[in-house]
């Protein structure tokens, strides 16, 4: 069950390449879900990638496989799951077995696509597109609230600057806690670097520790993480994914900062 008054974690590899690394990495999420009780960790994993950069681009499974694996997750791990769709004829599939249903960024202001998530009745976690204002995230909001949404999570991902290029405005993490719904910061991908590279996004996984720790001075909700056991091995998203035996020292030192911002609010 997602708790969505404790810190979120949302975590796991990008794309689902086999039941093997997604148990590998749900186990060592698990393992750390159980020294932090005072979290809520969540498996993700992308079933189908419909946005990929080139035809070459890895995409997954496909949803039914995908699904297949990740229902295996929650029910030996006992971690609650989420994933993305991309057409709303997806989304009632999607919902049949997931806790969370995730919106990608460039879909976020499809109605469509928002009111088929809403019908699920799951928690509905809709990424802020990189062409949006974090103001702008308050009509998505409320059109998720017209078609009953009645948990939302906001994510932020970053902000198109120029070509090839991602920014974060700090300020925009405290603008969409004004739509009263959790915020949670997308660190993997606002580490893209997007079109940069022949068949894939490329990134600046240098930069993570620096824009975790920012956005949780901000007062973020949570964080979405990809990780994989050799990322620079992994089918997708290779430079943005942090490697999963770093994953355990690292969410313990988030979490030290978490309490101390919390502490001083």
């Amino acid at each position: 069950m997602v708790d969505l008054k404790k810190f979120l974690l949302i975590a796991g590899p990008c794309a689902i390449e086999s039941a093997e690394i997604c148990n590998h990495v749900a186990g060592e999420l698990a393992k750390i879900q159980r020294t932090h009780p005072e979290i809520s960790i969540i498996f993700k994993s992308s079933a189908d990638k419909a946005n990929r950069s080139s035809l070459q681009s890895y995409r997954g499974l496909g949803m039914e496989r995908g699904l297949e694996i990740l229902f295996s997750v929650r029910e030996r791990f006992g971690l609650p799951i989420t994933t993305d769709f991309h057409t709303p004829d997806q989304a009632k599939a999607v919902g049949g077995v997931v806790d969370i249903i995730q919106i990608p960024a460039f879909l976020c202001r499809q109605t469509d696509m928002l009111q088929a998530a809403a019908k699920t009745g799951k928690i509905v976690s809709v990424k802020k597109g990189q062409f949006l204002s974090p103001a702008d995230m308050r009509h998505v909001v409320e059109k998720l609230r017209a078609f009953g949404a009645k948990k939302i999570i906001q994510m932020e991902r970053g902000t198109s600057f120029g070509y090839g290029n991602l920014v974060v405005d700090m300020r925009g993490l405290q603008i969409m806690r004004e739509n009263r719904c959790p915020v949670v910061y997308d660190l993997t991908h606002s580490l893209q670097l997007p079109g940069i590279g022949a068949n894939e996004t490329r990134g600046a996984r240098e930069f993570a520790d620096t824009l975790a720790r920012a956005a949780i001075g901000a007062g973020i909700d949570g964080l979405f993480i990809e990780t994989h056991p050799n990322p620079d091995k992994a089918l997708c998203d290779r430079e943005t994914q942090l490697p999963l035996e770093t994953i355990a020292e690292r969410v313990d030192g988030y979490l030290k900062l978490h309490q101390t911002v919390k502490n001083l609010i």
